[in-house]
């Protein structure tokens, strides 16, 4: 038999030309690792970019509200609006995690502005506003997520307000 044989189903290889094989796949399958590991990186260099150097615009509120609005018409009082990766926070998303009152210090860029337009908008209009760890990659803070409730409030009996 020749190594250089096809290597369609069927037909049958030297033990040396099956193990090329194998190589040459395991190499092909490292290469496609590698680029969309690159890709990847790239993507979360330019989100970061935007997130940082650009403002909320006209597309991201209103992608918000349709958010607000469709988990409302499936019955749910929360939804997460937002998420973005912890690692822009200045702190890593620690105050976060641990819900240390200083929290909405720790945020930079659009999710700044996503907060501050909820204290300015939706706190007075009775919406609730939190910011918690969503994924912990290898035990670390990942993506912080920030949801919008319109829960009735909780009396001192624990009882709900309607």
């Amino acid at each position: 038999m020749n190594d250089a044989m096809s290597t369609h189903k069927g037909h049958i290889f030297s033990a040396e030309g099956l193990r090329k094989r194998m190589i040459d796949e395991r190499e092909a399958e490292a290469r496609r690792a590698s680029g969309a590991a690159e890709e990847m990186k790239a993507r979360q260099k330019a989100f970061a970019e935007d997130f940082l150097q650009h403002h909320i615009g006209h597309e991201e509120r209103a992608h918000i509200m349709a958010l607000v609005d469709r988990a409302a018409e499936e019955g749910e009082f929360e939804v997460m609006v937002y998420s973005f990766p912890s690692d822009l926070c200045t702190d890593g998303g620690r105050a976060i995690n641990n819900t240390l009152p200083n929290w909405p210090d720790t945020l930079q860029g659009k999710a700044r502005e996503i907060y501050d337009l909820f204290e300015r908008v939706g706190k007075p209009l009775g919406y609730r506003f939190k910011a918690m760890v969503v994924s912990f990659p290898d035990g670390m803070p990942g993506d912080i997520g920030f949801f919008v409730s319109w829960k009735p409030p909780i009396d001192a009996h624990g009882s709900r307000k309607d």
